[in-house]
């Protein structure tokens, strides 16, 4: 089990009443609600540095060479190739969306 720290936060009133609005319509908790955003926000900075510093590893002139080797072939249609995605977007989170979790089994 993951250890746990506290820490007084300080939210603008109508900030916190918005907050515990959501978290309720999800079924959760504020406190679940707070560590899943805290969670996605270092998540999405860890990917943004990430891609930063793989763009200073990439070679140009290497992936230029790499196109230019391609073939000549027109795309293949939507469900003939091994690289087709479902268009079945239903099971994807868009922005806006807040995942829910199951926190029957964690302690506050």
């Amino acid at each position: 089990m993951a250890t746990t720290s506290n820490y007084a936060l300080r939210l603008l009133s109508s900030l916190k009443a918005e907050a515990e609005k959501v978290a309720a319509a999800e079924g959760t908790t504020l406190n679940q609600l707070i560590n899943v955003a805290v969670a996605e926000k270092l998540a999405a900075l860890r990917t943004e540095q990430y891609f930063k510093e793989r763009a200073q590893r990439s070679d140009l002139s290497a992936f230029d060479q790499f196109l230019e080797t391609a073939g000549d072939e027109p795309p293949r249609k939507p469900g003939h190739g091994p690289l087709y995605i479902s268009s079945d977007l239903s099971r994807l989170n868009f922005p806006g969306q807040i995942p829910s979790f199951d926190t029957s089994s964690s302690t506050p």
